[in-house]
């Protein structure tokens, strides 16, 4: 499924977007919707989000940040491992005490693992992770490609949470995987910032710009999709 998505619209169960407006979303084109934030996801608040979303056909996935806001009826579970985190829980920790909890309980044909390089220092997922963020285009790209070679993670996800990357990095990284799918975040506001994003990754998701200009967000869709 996640081979084919060029654009993806992220939405956070912790912040309100009225029904004229999340059918909008839904509506317009864009390859999936991924539920999901770094502070304040709850099993209710992810509940009423997916109940809302499922009206629509558009394919929706659950990126989990939080055991206790984990919630069935999604497409696909995204699984995060913060490559440059600085503490392992981040890395593998979290991910085993899940599983020993949960084991039993897993849907492993529906999840999809994610190597995050977290590159914005003010960034919430940031602080929380104590990633590493300081990381040239060199740097980035080893990450990636252990995460791409070694770990063979069909995912590799550059975010930078609010700001707007350097898309040369973004570019240097992309030319190194051989069968991960990049995909990229942060900053993208407007039809031009998400041109140029497609332009260096496989996937772009857009998510803050659809709280606050959602005009500007629905321009993306189309932006992304233009023929190369």
């Amino acid at each position: 499924m996640i081979q084919s998505w060029r654009h993806v619209f992220k939405l956070d169960p912790d912040r309100h977007l009225d029904d004229a407006a999340l059918e909008s979303v839904c509506l317009s084109g864009t390859d999936a919707i991924m539920v999901g934030g770094s502070s304040g996801v709850t099993y209710d608040n992810t509940v009423d989000l997916l109940s809302r979303i499922r009206q629509f056909e558009v394919p929706c996935v659950l990126e989990v940040s939080d055991l206790e806001a984990v919630v069935p009826g999604f497409d696909l579970f995204l699984i995060p491992t913060v490559l440059n985190a600085g503490h392992p829980d981040w890395l593998i920790g979290q991910h085993a005490r899940a599983i020993e909890r949960y084991g039993y309980l897993i849907p492993w044909d529906m999840l999809v693992p994610e190597g995050y390089l977290v590159l914005n220092p003010d960034a919430t997922v940031a602080k929380v992770t104590k990633a590493q963020t300081e990381l040239d285009a060199s740097a980035a790209a080893a990450y990636a490609q252990f995460a791409d070679r070694l770990l063979q993670l069909p995912i590799v996800y550059l975010e930078y949470s609010g700001r707007l990357g350097d898309m040369e990095l973004v570019a240097q990284v992309r030319r190194t995987l051989e069968t991960s799918r990049l995909f990229y975040g942060g900053g993208i506001k407007d039809a031009e910032s998400a041109r140029r994003a497609a332009a260096v990754c496989d996937t772009v998701v857009v998510g803050n710009v659809i709280y606050s200009n959602l005009e500007h967000a629905l321009s993306t869709v189309e932006a992304v999709k233009e023929k190369r």
